[in-house]
């Protein structure tokens, strides 16, 4: 059966859901008139997280300075972000997705992406079933949503960013040359700021100039971040969406960094922090992870996130550290970083039969922020097993809950 995937995205979910709460006071629609929403300069916060379509025509963008979308429009209304709001609007939307779909898989607080295809029979077309969907949200909870449909993710994601808003696109696998490869190489999903100025420079300014060049080309530049994209502007994507249930969801950690990161070896060392509170948590609740993910958000306020599932379930410390670490290099297109975080998901009481894996082969096991690999030398010795990880990890434990969490500390962490 040919899958029909939807990726559902609230517009402007932050602009749209202060505006819901403000109209519900009695005060002014904030979509209707040049607006923004912003915060606390001090605090990191004096960025726009969203803006009003009025506003868009100033010229204000979205993750630029409030004082600059000043200068363009002075008269500019600013509402402070009201988080707690936005993830109870988010558990509404959600709950009611879930209802018309249970095979939903959260990308974010306002998107998600649903497997329509076990319930496609019940509808005329899955165009006349998503034009029904957002009209019911509309009228449900009196903000939009777009509504992008194919059978592959990245191309209904794709296909949500098209004509905004409250509007339902199609871009299926055979609609790649016509509707995506003409646009800029900097609307593809993942196709960060720093990946464009390096494709430019390659003469590649649309997507489907990037689709026709040499996959070996684009490696050399962009490492396995240029491998995905590539495969992206061609429609490769074989990931599947993956619904958990709400108790199950796993066991994770997160961290808005203290200053914007654009060095691979810091952001690791944060990896490793997150890994250890995460694998920590784990062996304190018995639980071992099947699966982990890592989610990278940029000081442009873009979330991506990646996952993979282990070779057998875990909760040590290093192993959930090295697989991070792999995510994070698959993901990271070197924008700046703002958050991290490091998630464990398919839970079980019980480990799963232990299988061989790459890590049990790596050369020259060190707790340090670089993946053993890039350290090793002709001398190079088996890493330990992972019963020996396991019995680490396990004296730590002890140490740490007879005398506090920083009786012991890595090495690592000495020098920041």
């Amino acid at each position: 059966m040919e899958k029909v995937i939807f990726h559902i995205d609230v517009n402007s979910a932050y602009l749209s859901w202060s505006s819901l709460k403000l109209l519900a006071q009695g005060g002014s629609d904030l979509r209707n008139i040049p607006a923004i929403i912003g915060g606390d300069m001090e605090k990191r916060h004096g960025v726009v997280l969203a803006k009003s379509i009025p506003a868009k025509k100033y010229g204000v963008s979205t993750g630029e300075p409030i004082v600059n979308a000043l200068r363009k429009c002075p008269s500019l209304v600013i509402e402070s972000p009201d988080h707690a709001l936005y993830h109870e609007k988010s558990r509404e939307l959600m709950g009611f997705l879930a209802d018309f779909c249970p095979e939903l898989e959260q990308l974010s607080v306002d998107e998600c992406f649903i497997d329509f295809t076990p319930v496609k029979e019940r509808y005329p077309s899955p165009k006349s079933a998503a034009t029904s969907l957002k009209d019911r949200i509309r009228e449900q909870f009196g903000f939009t949503v777009n509504i992008g449909i194919s059978d592959k993710k990245v191309l209904a994601k794709m296909a949500s960013d098209f004509e905004k808003p409250d509007k339902v696109h199609t871009l299926y696998s055979w609609q790649i040359q016509e509707k995506m490869w003409p646009l800029s190489v900097s609307s593809l999903y993942m196709c960060g700021k720093s990946s464009t100025r390096v494709l430019a420079n390659l003469g590649i300014r649309t997507i489907g100039d990037l689709a026709l060049t040499n996959k070996e080309v684009i490696s050399a530049h962009l490492k396995s971040h240029g491998i995905l994209l590539w495969e992206y502007a061609n429609g490769i994507d074989d990931s599947q969406v993956i619904s958990t249930p709400a108790e199950a969801k796993g066991i994770g950690n997160s961290i808005t960094l203290p200053e914007d990161v654009s060095d691979r070896d810091k952001a690791c060392r944060y990896l490793l922090s997150l890994s250890d509170s995460v694998a920590g948590r784990l062996r304190k609740a018995g639980q071992f992870a099947g699966m982990i993910s890592v989610e990278i958000k940029y000081n442009t306020f873009r979330s991506v996130s990646h996952q993979t599932a282990l070779s057998s379930s875990t909760n040590t410390s290093q192993i959930i550290y090295r697989t991070a670490c792999a995510l994070f290099d698959e993901l990271w297109d070197g924008t700046p970083i703002r958050l991290l975080g490091v998630r464990s998901s398919k839970l079980s009481d019980t480990p799963q039969p232990t299988q061989l894996s790459l890590f049990d082969f790596q050369d020259g096991f060190c707790i340090s922020p670089r993946p053993v690999a890039e350290s090793a030398t002709k001398n190079s010795h088996v890493s330990p097993s992972k019963e020996k990880l396991a019995a680490l990890d396990k004296t730590l434990d002890s140490i740490r809950q007879k005398y506090g969490d920083s009786a012991v500390v890595r090495g690592s962490f000495l020098s920041q």
